[in-house]
């Protein structure tokens, strides 16, 4: 029997419990569909249209299909490995589904509107939907599903202005491209390591959040005061920075999984950073130095201080105490954070036309 995980589960099949709503989880976003609807994307059309016909090619609708090295018990996995491997599958899940949602609502307040916008975000929703699918079948291996519907009607919507939703969107796509290659290639070179069939999957599945994160670079484009204002490039470094403290955090988090499949957690992400840095190169004004030498060192003192909030958290001690533990790491996190964001940013400019 496949049980259905809601947050207030309690611990299923002897693996874990299931991942609570904190600041780094993913999160569910709705935005302002009417100034979307009424953006000017006619300067970058051409290539939105092109993107969109890759969109609808589809050239994944064959992929997401299980066979037959699926069609065992996967009991003999250590349990260690077990409760690492299943974080990973509800979170990832979890962040499809909410792609999905945003995507899907996009698509359904757009149609009569904005006919190119819609058309991208149905295919795009088809695309997270097929992805947080192939995730939840794979939770039913260990006898754990998301229950999507709960998810939908419960969980917490944060709004997002859409020029915060294009940034976001853009890097959370391409980031994921990086994250999934960055695993299959590795994978690919050290076949033991692959202890579950999911992961002969990520090389067509990142290429998909490869082609969302083209059609949002394309639309950013089209939408000159996103890049070309000095407003534009501290924002960009905000959500930069953003994204990549969220990946530490939850990378050191999930150091076991990466263990178990033969990766270091701090190379990986540093890896998936640089990467997803020079990516943005391509769309954003400007970039951080992720080679400045106090840029990985203070992401991981974030990462450390996350870690000690955590036991801090999980102990029986009074709430008031607690919050007296964290305060100082929570300070110590804004610290490392702002001395991040002050290191002088790289021109992108500069950067134009290098293949990465």
């Amino acid at each position: 029997m496949v049980k259905s995980v809601k947050p207030s589960s309690e611990l299923l099949s002897g693996a874990k419990t299931p991942t609570q709503e904190t600041l780094f989880t993913p999160r569910f976003y709705t935005t302002d569909f009417d100034a979307i609807a009424h953006m000017d994307i006619s300067a970058h059309e051409p290539e939105l249209r092109a993107i969109l016909e890759e969109l609808r090619a589809d050239y994944n609708r064959h992929h997401f299909v299980r066979d037959a090295k699926f069609e065992k018990c996967w009991d003999n996995i250590e349990a260690e490995t077990r409760i690492a491997f299943i974080d990973f599958l509800e979170r990832s899940c979890t962040s499809e589904f909410s792609g999905f949602l945003l995507f899907k609502e996009l698509s359904r307040r757009l149609k009569n509107r904005n006919p190119v916008l819609a058309e991208a975000f149905h295919f795009m929703a088809r695309d997270e939907a097929r992805h947080a699918g192939f995730l939840n079948k794979a939770m039913a291996d260990f006898n754990l599903s998301l229950d999507l519907g709960y998810l939908t009607k419960n969980r917490t919507y944060t709004f997002f202005p859409p020029e915060w939703i294009i940034y976001a969107v853009y890097l959370s796509e391409k980031i994921g491209y990086w994250r999934y290659i960055i695993m299959y290639r590795y994978l690919e070179s050290h076949p033991e390591q692959q202890f579950y069939p999911l992961f002969r999957y990520f090389e067509s599945w990142c290429q998909d959040e490869n082609r969302h994160g083209d059609f949002f670079k394309a639309l950013l484009e089209s939408q000159p005061r996103l890049w070309n204002n000095w407003k534009a490039r501290l924002w960009v470094r905000f959500f930069l920075l953003a994204v990549f403290v969220t990946h530490t955090l939850t990378v050191f988090e999930r150091a076991k999984f990466y263990e178990s499949i033969g990766l270091d957690a701090r190379e990986y992400n540093t890896q998936v950073i640089h990467k997803t840095n020079e990516t943005a190169a391509r769309a954003f004004p400007v970039i951080l130095n992720t080679f400045h030498p106090q840029f990985f060192s203070r992401l991981e003192q974030c990462s450390e201080n996350n870690l000690k909030i955590a036991q801090i958290n999980g102990s029986d001690r009074p709430r008031i105490v607690r919050f007296c533990q964290k305060l100082p790491l929570i300070l110590s996190t804004v610290w490392h954070c702002l001395r991040i964001y002050l290191i002088k940013p790289i021109d992108a400019q500069s950067l134009r036309g290098t293949v990465y």
